[in-house]
């Protein structure tokens, strides 16, 4: 379900600056009090969690990650709406994972407005180089999806997934 959103009011405006800052410290200097810093800011944050630098997101307090969660260099969440990734789970280099759109009727974006759509990642999840993962999607345990590839739709538990749009290649 869309969840309406004002990213232009002044609280939200004063958050992300706050949040982004924080993210490029951690990216100037990737030490272990930046990142503790950074994941302070989280919703939940579990044992052994590893992120490289480069790391961006807008909130910070959407965000929940499982016990030895590895986020590799440059992952962006635009996390409007929460973010959930699951236990063991392997996020690779200059992953998009995004809660937000807009309207596509044309007079209606003139308002500016925002949606947010949850994204639930699963467990022991493999997301490859260069995904991009949309709202309102839900990635089932113990799958992978290819470098490169769009999800658009839910991902079944244990499967493959490639392409653009990623489409299911085998069960695992």
């Amino acid at each position: 379900m869309k969840q309406l959103f004002n990213s232009l009011s002044s609280e939200l405006i004063q958050k992300r600056k706050h949040v982004h800052e924080v993210c490029r410290q951690f990216s100037r200097s990737p030490s272990r009090g930046n990142l503790k810093r950074l994941k302070s800011l989280f919703k939940e944050c579990g044992q052994d969690v590893f992120i490289e630098s480069g790391f961006h997101c807008d909130y910070a307090d959407q965000l929940t990650l499982g016990d030895r969660v590895y986020i590799n260099i440059n992952c962006t969440i635009l996390d409007g709406g929460e973010v959930r990734i699951g236990e063991d789970s392997l996020i690779g280099p200059n992953v998009q994972i995004l809660t937000v759109t807009h309207d596509i009727n044309p007079t209606e974006r003139l308002k500016k407005n925002n949606y947010a759509q949850e994204v639930t990642i699963g467990k022991n999840v493999w997301i490859a180089a260069g995904v991009i993962i949309l709202p309102g999607v839900k990635i089932g345990d113990n799958s992978v999806i290819g470098a490169g590839s769009l999800v658009s739709k839910n991902v079944d538990p244990d499967s493959l997934y490639l392409g653009n749009p990623a489409v299911k290649v085998k069960a695992l």
